[in-house]
């Protein structure tokens, strides 16, 4: 005999469908969070390594400022020990020139002219006097630019005045200072070389490149009434070969 199922059915299996589907969306829901918490704690992860690697590089940043800071003042105090250095290499080098310089004076110095002042300027030198002419400043001079230890004289002053009239002319010149073999640029300075140092000319080279211009030409100072000098000019009191030079 045939069975015949009159219970519903449909509404038996709309609820476990419903049911399913309850399921299923919680699974979804859970599998959700789950798959949200696992993301939100990598990026926090990654976040957090990220922080730990920029706080490391600003802390390295910061040393190597320091460090920076360390190395400028290092070089500052290079900087003044080299400083230094070059003074006292200058002062080893020219220690003997002042000794040269004055002896240079007194073989330079002609008759009849004497030196009242002498003021120098790194490698400068001024010279002020007294002389019985012109000509007698002309010779100095030239005695000046044969000299090892000075050159390029400039003659500034020259004037007729004072009560002296065995010495009426008062002159004023500046020369260069140098040594023996120095090499001389066309401004009569001395040629520094690549080592920061003056070159000096090699055996049977000239020491001065600039060109030679002669004897400079003095100009002719009128000599005031009081001042005429006597047509034989009578000897300077002080000697040359004395060395009547005075600082």
């Amino acid at each position: 005999m045939a069975k015949v199922n009159l219970l519903p059915w449909r509404s038996e299996r709309r609820k476990v469908r419903q049911q399913e589907f309850y399921w299923l969306l919680g699974g979804t829901g859970v599998v959700a969070l789950i798959l949200g918490i696992a993301v939100t704690f990598y990026y926090s992860s990654q976040i957090d390594g990220q922080n730990k690697r920029n706080a490391y590089l600003t802390d390295q940043i910061s040393k190597l400022d320091d460090q920076i800071k360390q190395i400028q003042d290092l070089d500052k105090k290079k900087d003044k020990l080299l400083r230094r250095k070059e003074v006292i290499e200058q002062l080893q080098a020219n220690r003997s020139q002042m000794v040269h310089l004055f002896d240079e004076l007194v073989r330079t110095i002609p008759e009849g002219v004497r030196l009242t002042s002498v003021k120098q300027d790194g490698d400068k030198l001024t010279l002020d006097g007294q002389s019985q002419s012109n000509a007698r400043v002309s010779a100095y001079m030239r005695n000046i630019e044969a000299s090892g230890w000075m050159t390029n004289p400039d003659l500034s002053v020259i004037e007729a005045k004072g009560d002296d009239k065995t010495l009426p002319y008062a002159f004023s010149l500046s020369l260069t200072l140098t040594k023996p073999g120095q090499v001389l640029g066309a401004d009569g300075k001395p040629v520094i070389g690549l080592d920061g140092k003056p070159e000096m000319a090699s055996p049977g080279t000239p020491t001065s490149t600039a060109p030679d211009s002669g004897s400079p030409a003095l100009p002719v100072a009128p000599v005031a009434p009081a001042a005429t000098t006597p047509a034989t000019p009578a000897p300077a009191p002080a000697a040359s070969s004395k060395g009547g030079a005075t600082s």
